[in-house]
């Protein structure tokens, strides 16, 4: 595989999952590094995380091992993919707020790598209304999920909570580095995030109501399936537009998700769709997109949607990510 993983072990029993983890993936040809919280540390000395590893195990955010670096920093730069397993309800619900307050969460923030999420803890725990919110949040921030499998628990009770079994989490892995192309592979997709607002007078501006959350979403998955995103968020509707042309010029086969929100005056200038491929949400723009998604509100705050005479939910921005961008996909082929 010969790939930098960077594992996050927060504390729970599952912990010692954690490193059958790290050795299934070693054997599996990756360089594993790995970072214990100081709960984690409760349940499994260090030691075993280092001897599995070959590698330095981190847990202080300010024992720097290498004077020439900041340890962090260095961590999130270098890894390829960072995995939190196990995952309990408390780092979960760090990382949905940015909470940064050890050497974990700092690097989490910190790194631009894909981070994927293994969460394990009692069944009523995962269940909490709390923690559902907080993994929404997430999903919806572009983290992926490897999910619990269903079981006898630690704690006694029988159901979803315990950690994927590490020979299973090795598999994903090593298929997420497999040499497959992507499909969106040496594809420039331009996408439109939250509300791009236009002039009023000289001292006042009119700006949509949006929180951008579907566009961001779009633009997590089109990245995961290969793309070079542009990603264009809560600025001037007028420089976007003359951005837009540019980027037709550099590449005409761009593809332009239009997921913001522009205001709906008269004389709100209109977007340019001729001459590629382009997706909207119910904006009035110069000529024919190849899909356009109808909301009653507008899509940030919609519960469903309708694409080509079907219904889809939309109150999970990261499964309706997918699903919008496998249509997109099938409408490439044709």
């Amino acid at each position: 595989m010969n790939k930098n993983i960077l594992l996050c072990v927060s504390g729970g029993i599952a912990v010692y999952k954690a490193v059958a983890l790290v050795s299934k993936l070693s054997q599996a040809g990756a360089n594993v590094k790995v970072i214990m919280t100081a709960s984690a540390r409760q349940f499994v000395n260090p030691l075993s995380f280092q001897v599995m590893s070959k590698n330095d195990v981190y847990f202080d955010t300010f024992d720097e091992k290498d004077s020439s670096v900041i340890a962090h920093i260095d961590l999130a730069d270098w890894a390829d993919l960072i995995l939190v397993a196990p995952a309990t309800a408390n780092v979960i619900g760090k990382m949905a707020n940015g909470i940064a307050d050890d050497m974990a969460t700092t690097t989490l923030l910190a790194t631009t790598a894909p981070v994927w999420i293994a969460p394990a803890m009692n069944v009523h725990m995962y269940d909490h209304p709390a923690v559902k919110r907080n993994l929404d949040r997430l999903a919806a921030d572009g983290y992926q999920f490897i999910e619990p499998s269903e079981g006898f628990l630690a704690c006694g009770y029988v159901g979803k909570g315990r950690l994927e079994e590490p020979e299973k989490i090795t598999a994903i892995v090593k298929d997420f580095f497999s040499e497959k192309t992507q499909p969106l592979t040496d594809k420039t997709v331009v996408v439109t995030v939250g509300g791009l607002h236009v002039p009023l007078d000289e001292q006042h501006i009119i700006s949509p109501q949006a929180n951008g959350v579907i566009g961001q979403a779009l633009a997590n998955e089109a990245r995961a399936l290969g793309a070079r995103v542009i990603q264009i968020e809560n600025g001037s509707l007028n420089d976007f537009i003359q951005q837009l042309e540019d980027y037709k010029d550099q590449d005409p086969q761009v593809l332009l998700i239009h997921a913001a929100n522009v205001p709906t005056m008269e004389k709100t200038p209109l977007v340019s769709v001729d001459g590629i491929k382009a997706v909207t949400f119910g904006q009035k723009v110069l000529g024919e997109p190849m899909l356009n998604i109808q909301s009653e509100r507008w899509i940030d705050f919609s519960e469903k949607a309708q694409l080509n005479g079907q219904i889809i939910a939309t109150t999970n921005p990261q499964q309706f990510a997918r699903t919008l961008w496998s249509h997109i996909l099938k409408g490439e082929e044709q």
